[in-house]
């Protein structure tokens, strides 16, 4: 997330994505990756909040959902999500980087389709690791890379390793020589 789409363009992904999530919920992906309530999820990249909606739910009113991103419409799309939903457990973060959370606070960070995006990954990388809990881990979804290049992209820096992998995700866990 080198910097911003333009309004314009913004608008136009979120009008796609629509359509996209129309006729494939975000549920669907979700559903692989095993969040449960009370989980803490960061939603890293977070867009026009396609998946807040079912995270929201899938984590419960003991859980917490964080919304990044570097686009202030989608800060803004999010918090509208939480408004009309009522979601008191959903906050936004506006950066290309740094999240402001703490150490070891997070159980699923989701990287959807932004991992490609990303100017300075391993720094976005070693921040993931910092939020990430022990026993947390990335989900990661990316049509824009090549399966080799999701993997040596979020295992080169050493502080993940590949865990899993389903039908749409990648599930990388923190290294133990890192911790």
């Amino acid at each position: 997330m080198d910097k911003p789409k333009t309004n314009l363009d913004f608008r136009l992904m979120s009008m796609t994505y629509k359509i996209r999530d129309f006729f494939s919920p975000r549920i669907y992906i979700l559903r692989e990756v095993g969040i449960k309530s009370g989980f803490t999820v960061l939603d890293y990249g977070c867009g026009p909040g396609s998946y807040i909606i079912p995270i929201e739910q899938m984590v419960g009113q003991s859980g917490k959902v964080y919304a990044l991103d570097i686009h202030p419409l989608a800060i803004k799309s999010v918090k509208a999500i939480a408004s009309k939903r009522q979601f008191t457990n959903v906050e936004t973060i506006l950066s290309d980087c740094k999240t402001g959370l703490p150490d070891s606070s997070v159980d699923v960070v989701l990287l959807y389709d932004i991992f490609h995006d990303l100017g300075n990954p391993n720094a976005v990388l070693t921040e993931l690791y910092r939020v990430l809990k022990p026993t947390g881990f990335i989900s990661l979804s990316d049509h824009h890379l090549k399966e080799n290049d999701i993997v040596t992209g979020l295992t080169g820096s050493g502080l993940f390793k590949l865990s899993g992998k389903t039908k749409k995700t990648y599930s990388f866990g923190k290294t133990e020589s890192h911790k």
